[in-house]
């Protein structure tokens, strides 16, 4: 058990090592970088969609689209019309540093403003795995319900921003928005908690201006 743990500890180490020097590549290039961190089906892709879509008459944007397996979201991101990698960890929960490392090397970096980092659907492993970014972005859908902070505090604990999807769905879902609110906020006080929808539009419009001023915080 303890050597299990010991070589655990390395191999986090040594992503760490490697965030930072992400880090320290992003800022060189004045890049604001988020991660967005969900289980799958929460809506992720929609969201970035439609994020870009918003945010493209302002800043240029990048994309590093990280899935187990095919190329289906990265088809669909650059749709959009900007740049995009695909990742494939071929069977791991999660991007690390070192996939992002690689994976930037694929983008023209001294010509983007904004970097986004969709990771692999999972509410596990994301986690635990810092990629250097100045930005952690979490979704949580409607029809998942208002348990998962309780089940997955670790992801909710890290969240910068928490962004409730599918809320128009709240009248079909027992989902309790304020117990929600309440365990992440005991879990990180300082998470911002915005709702979305991507059917409705509700909430994009304060998710863009929250996003903004993180934007500007950084310096870009």
């Amino acid at each position: 058990m303890g050597e299990k743990i010991e070589v655990q500890e390395r191999i986090l180490s040594r992503n760490e090592a490697i965030a930072k020097e992400n880090r320290q590549l992003f800022e060189s290039r004045n890049l604001f970088v988020f991660n967005v961190m969900s289980s799958p089906g929460a809506g992720k892709t929609t969201f970035l969609v439609e994020t870009i879509k918003r945010l493209r008459n302002k800043y240029r944007v990048g994309v590093v689209e990280g899935d187990v397996a095919s190329r289906v979201d990265a088809e669909r991101i650059s749709q959009t019309g900007v740049p995009v990698v695909q990742v494939n960890t071929g069977g791991a929960c999660h991007l690390d540093a070192l996939m992002i490392k690689k994976a930037v090397t694929h983008l023209p970096l001294d010509e983007l403003d904004v970097l986004i980092i969709e990771n692999v659907g999972n509410l596990v492993c994301p986690a635990e795995w810092n990629l250097g970014e100045h930005l952690k972005v979490v979704l949580l859908s409607v029809p998942e319900g208002d348990d998962k902070p309780v089940k997955y505090p670790q992801m909710f604990a890290a969240a910068d921003i928490l962004l409730l999807t599918k809320v128009d769905l709240l009248p079909y879902f027992d989902f309790r928005i304020e117990e929600v609110e309440k365990v992440v906020k005991g879990l990180n006080p300082q998470a911002k908690i915005l709702k979305i929808s991507s059917v409705t539009y509700e909430g994009y419009g304060e998710w863009l201006n929250e996003l903004e001023a993180r934007i500007k915080e950084v310096g870009r």
